[in-house]
């Protein structure tokens, strides 16, 4: 009884292990999207984009400097579907999924680049400051973790 239930687990994996290769066939992983959704106070699109104009440009512009991100894209959505959609979307592209897990290094770099931008060494006002000037502007909708892929031909 014991070796029909080894092997029926061992058919599982296996199966479970030939599906994934035969996916990984199909394509080549590519970056990784983390993308963040806002929704725009009623008025406050403009605003908001000078705001992303004025503080994300110079903060991607570093990253991209210190190798912590490939590329950030800014996204609008002309068709909203109600209230909880988007029609902000702020998008960072990584590497790959290990880039997230910042490490010291990476998050003392991350402290570093705040500090040029804004001129305020501690974090917390640097943040207090940041939360003031966009919160009346836009609403936080979702996250999201995306992989590109590549199809192979």
């Amino acid at each position: 009884m014991k070796k029909l239930v080894v092997l029926a687990v061992f058919l599982c994996c296996s199966l479970g292990f030939v599906a994934q290769a035969s996916a990984q066939e199909n394509y080549t992983e590519g970056p990784v999207w983390v993308v963040n959704y806002y929704r725009t106070k009623p008025g406050k699109f403009d605003d908001y984009l000078k705001f992303l104009r004025a503080n994300f440009l110079k903060s991607v512009a570093k990253q991209k400097e210190a190798h912590i991100i490939v590329d950030a894209k800014v996204l609008i959505n002309p068709t909203i579907n109600g209230p909880d959609d988007w029609d902000v979307a702020v998008a960072y592209i990584y590497t790959d999924y290990s880039k997230l897990n910042f490490d010291q290094a990476t998050f003392d770099r991350l402290q570093k680049i705040g500090e040029e931008i804004s001129g305020i060494k501690d974090m917390e006002k640097r943040d207090a400051k940041l939360d003031v000037t966009r919160l009346p502007l836009r609403d936080y909708i979702r996250t999201r973790f995306l992989r590109e892929i590549m199809l192979r031909p």
